[in-house]
């Protein structure tokens, strides 16, 4: 039995706080991204091996939505009742995550490239494993 496929995310609550970016999932809880992002341009490929999360907030700032890109690990009707999305892609495969906004699938990494001005707000890539975060705003200027 399968327990892992594509799932659509929900609107979450999002808090710019002085100790990082805050997403409120459905469920109640809330994770702090607390990670400075790092800004580029229009396209970041994380470091091999970590779990990637995409947010991409509207433009007030309050809100947005969140996928996890091949999160392999977590059954379906958890990564349900959190409103985070879910995309699975194989290597060499790319996926539009949201208009202006896509995912490629490397052997062990990912490559998020977005243009904000389409998304029409904030697009931030999270990267992290036990070892290390790393955290990056795709701001779609030189």
């Amino acid at each position: 039995m399968e327990f892992r496929s594509d799932i659509s995310p929900a609107t979450l609550g999002v808090e710019f706080r002085e100790e990082g970016i805050a997403v409120t999932y459905l469920d109640g809880r809330t994770v702090v991204y607390r990670r400075e992002p790092e800004e580029v341009d229009e396209r970041v490929e994380t470091p091999p091996g970590k779990e990637v999360h995409v947010l991409v907030t509207d433009p007030t700032e309050t809100e947005g939505v969140m996928v996890y890109v091949n999160d392999h690990d977590t059954h379906d009707e958890i990564i349900e009742a959190t409103g985070v999305g879910r995309v699975l892609i194989e290597p060499g495969e790319t996926d539009e995550l949201f208009p202006g906004v896509s995912v490629t699938a490397r052997e062990v990494s990912a490559v998020v490239e977005a243009d904000p001005e389409v998304a029409r707000g904030r697009v931030f890539v999270f990267a992290e494993d036990a070892t290390g975060e790393f955290a990056y705003e795709i701001t779609g200027r030189e």
